[in-house]
């Protein structure tokens, strides 16, 4: 493909992504409320001691709406958005290598999912009892609406993203900058990064809830690890002579 038929499958794909990002967003309008209050509400009201949450704004939760539907728009669409990029990645790939693209969605979505019920079924409640008893008794936790669900939020899709170290190391994998030898050399420095990262995600001097956030990270290494070594097994094996 020529420099400019790349920039029009480009834009195809975008297209095709941002039309599976607005179907999401519409069908996520029509469970706004539920989505508000079942859910992302749900962490204040059960935190110990509960949390208010106020608006301080006439249009504050008009906006509100508006920006969780378009967030959970994008998170119910991502199947969409990745498969749209590896399409457009596929003239790269060799034929052997295109059948796994559904593969690669669905674990790609996988790892996502994963990472966000993390961040929501256990980040979340234990920062939120930690800062809502935090402090002095005096002052009292009244939080506001935008600030609350933007750390919600941001907190889903950052772990998320942190999940997704496996399809991360795929990548540098097949760019030939990662190897399982290198990744075995550098376990236990990378014992060290992760306990720091646990450390600094977790809410106060909580030695447990740390190692709550470190194993499952420390496991998301180790199938890296595997992913790494199924690359580099399988370029190596179509690279050799009699491949």
């Amino acid at each position: 493909m020529s420099f400019w038929e790349h920039l029009e499958e480009l834009r195809v794909r975008l297209i095709w992504a941002l039309v599976g990002i607005g179907i999401g967003t519409i069908i996520c309008a029509f469970f706004a409320d539920d989505i508000v209050n079942k859910f992302l509400l749900a962490p204040a009201i059960h935190s110990n001691p509960p949390l208010k949450i106020q608006n301080l704004k006439p249009y504050g939760q008009l906006m509100l709406y508006m920006e969780i539907v378009l967030i959970a728009g994008i998170i119910v669409s991502i199947p969409n958005t990745l498969y749209q990029f590896w399409k457009f990645v596929e003239p790269a790939l060799f034929p052997r290598e295109r059948k796994y693209i559904t593969s690669i969605v669905f674990f790609s979505t996988f790892f996502f999912l994963l990472g966000g019920a993390f961040g929501y079924f256990i980040l979340i409640p234990k920062a939120l009892s930690f800062f809502s008893g935090f402090g002095s008794p005096d002052i009292q936790n009244i939080i506001d609406v935008q600030a609350y669900f933007g750390f919600i939020t941001g907190m889903i899709l950052a772990c998320g993203v942190v999940f997704e170290l496996p399809m991360l190391s795929f990548f540098l994998a097949k760019l030939g900058i990662l190897s399982p030898q290198f990744m075995r050399k550098y376990r236990r420095h990378a014992v060290i990064v992760i306990l720091l990262v646990a450390a600094a995600i977790t809410p106060g001097p909580d030695v447990a809830s740390q190692i709550m956030v470190a194993i499952p990270l420390y496991l998301l290494y180790e199938i890296s690890i595997f992913v790494v070594k199924f690359v580099r097994a399988d370029k190596l094996k179509k690279e050799s002579p009699s491949a």
